[in-house]
């Protein structure tokens, strides 16, 4: 009977919680299309670094290059080991340009 009810709350608590995030977001951006690629966890080109933060969370590390005209970011996410990762994403100015996902 306990099990049965702990389930039911922790099943309630994440609908809850996954209507609250997609409230805030779509209250943030705006835009349906986007909140639900972010709830889907998916980056794209053109997303912006704060629209990538919502989506994946914030990078395992990050290696930064600043160029005569612009500002360079890799973002790494899905450590495979020392310096390696599972996905590197390539922001230009803070936008998403490319990935490489192994």
């Amino acid at each position: 009977m306990f099990i049965v009810l702990g389930i039911a709350i922790i099943i309630a608590w994440n609908v809850y919680s996954t209507k609250k995030r997609r409230e805030h977001l779509l209250i943030k951006y705006g835009d349906v299309e986007i909140v639900e690629n972010i709830m889907k966890r998916c980056f794209w080109v053109g997303q912006t670094a704060e629209q990538l933060v919502d989506s994946l969370g914030s990078p395992a590390d990050k290696s930064v290059k600043i160029m005569k005209t612009k500002h360079r970011e890799i973002w790494k996410y899905n450590q495979t080991g020392k310096n390696r990762y599972g996905l590197r994403i390539t922001l230009d100015d803070h936008i998403v340009q490319t990935w490489e996902q192994k």
